[in-house]
């Protein structure tokens, strides 16, 4: 059986590549200009080629496939983490350095297997990723979040903030959004439950989907949104662009960070607020966390039933305590008491999700919301034992 030739000399396959990628960005420059990515990919392979042939290095065939894959992804991608995001069964990215790369699956954080240059190719990899937004990462602007073109989120922060180097997190998209079949087919949702929601949404009850950092809220709300009937128009509002409703009138709003010079920034309480003059029939929010909780509460108020969000939150009693926070700091000079009714008289149902101890995420509470006088009660309509969340 024929041996691949090792690389000439004691030349390693970090500096087989640096070498090969100098040459194609002076040499074959054309190559990142065509106008796709698998175009760009194709040209990089033409022209790695080339440089093989001048150079006159004995490469076999699977390690000039190997330095082929590397340069396109370094070049028309992002490197050694394409393999992660080209993997279905990769949920997360975290990169806390070169050498320290960490991926989630099924729930649960294993280390990756690859690594990164240097802390400087770390820094590469994020410039990449926000360049074409017209963001930055620097010291005045030392963290940033963003997304992908498959739509994954991206946070990234820098020293001197982050004080073990450049730190990546990518939260993969999925490449197909996922069904309630799906949800209880993974043990996240029971038959009974998925019912009970399915009716909630089709009866136009207002809802918030609560839970911790990566409990699956924005999965659960994006199957929740399905149910709602074709016929009615839908405004959707998030940082990140994350959900893919099915139905046709949908239109679709994205906030929008400050630019290179620190301007230009359009907030979630911004777009709910415009959203109240496109006549929608229902608003979903991606995610409260502000001032603009204030402003989709009253859009619950004002006959846009159905209306869905989800927020950060322990239990639905503690998502009751955090949304009045937040509604105050939109209307500081609204008494508390006049906040907890409008509440009470918006809100309907919680729907708390947590992530379990086996890494499997879980609807572990459904409650209704009532008010009574100035004060607001959660009671729970379908509750599994919460003792398995972690």
């Amino acid at each position: 059986m024929r041996q691949d030739p090792e690389p000439r000399g004691a030349e390693r396959p970090a500096e087989l590549r640096a070498r090969a990628r100098a040459w194609l960005l002076a040499r074959s420059p054309e190559a990142l200009e065509a106008p796709s990515r698998w175009e760009r990919r194709v040209r990089v392979r033409e022209a790695v080629a080339r440089f093989l042939l001048e150079d006159g290095l004995p490469l076999g065939e699977r390690e000039t496939a190997r330095l082929v894959r590397e340069l396109s992804d370094e070049i028309t991608g992002l490197g050694p983490l394409e393999p992660l995001l080209r993997d279905p069964s990769v949920t997360e990215v975290m990169v806390n350095g070169p050498d320290r790369v960490y991926v989630e699956r099924a729930g649960r954080i294993e280390p990756a297997g690859v690594r990164l240059d240097d802390a400087a190719a770390v820094r590469h990899l994020i410039d990449r990723i926000v360049a074409p937004l017209g963001l930055r990462v620097d010291e005045s602007a030392p963290w940033v979040d963003a997304r992908l073109p498959d739509g994954s989120r991206v946070h990234a922060i820098v020293p001197p903030l982050a004080l073990t180097g450049p730190t990546l997190t990518i939260r993969k998209f999925p490449a197909s959004p996922m069904a309630e079949g799906d949800l209880v087919a993974l043990g996240s949702l029971t038959p009974a439950t998925a019912a009970l929601l399915r009716e909630a949404v089709r009866a136009r009850r207002n809802l918030i989907v609560s839970g911790g950092t990566g409990a699956g809220k924005t999965t659960l709300l994006n199957v929740l949104s399905a149910h709602i009937p074709g016929g009615e128009r839908i405004v959707t509002i998030e940082d990140a662009a994350e959900l893919r409703l099915a139905q046709e009138h949908v239109v679709a709003l994205e906030a929008r960070p400050p630019n290179v010079e620190g301007r230009g920034a359009v907030a979630i309480r911004d777009l709910v607020r415009n959203a109240l003059r496109m006549r929608p029939d229902r608003i979903v929010v991606g995610e409260v966390r502000g001032a603009e909780a204030l402003d989709m509460l009253q859009a619950m108020n004002t006959g846009h039933d159905g209306s869905m969000s989800t927020a950060h939150a322990n239990s639905p009693r503690d998502l009751i305590v955090r949304l009045e926070a937040m509604a105050l700091m939109g209307a500081a000079e609204v008494p508390a008491a006049a906040v907890r009714r409008m509440i009470g008289a918006a809100l309907d149902l919680v729907v708390h999700v947590a992530r379990g101890q086996d890494g499997v995420r879980r609807v572990v509470e459904v409650a209704e919301v009532h008010a009574r006088g100035d004060e607001i009660e959660t009671h729970p309509l379908l509750s599994e034992e919460p003792a398995c969340a972690g």
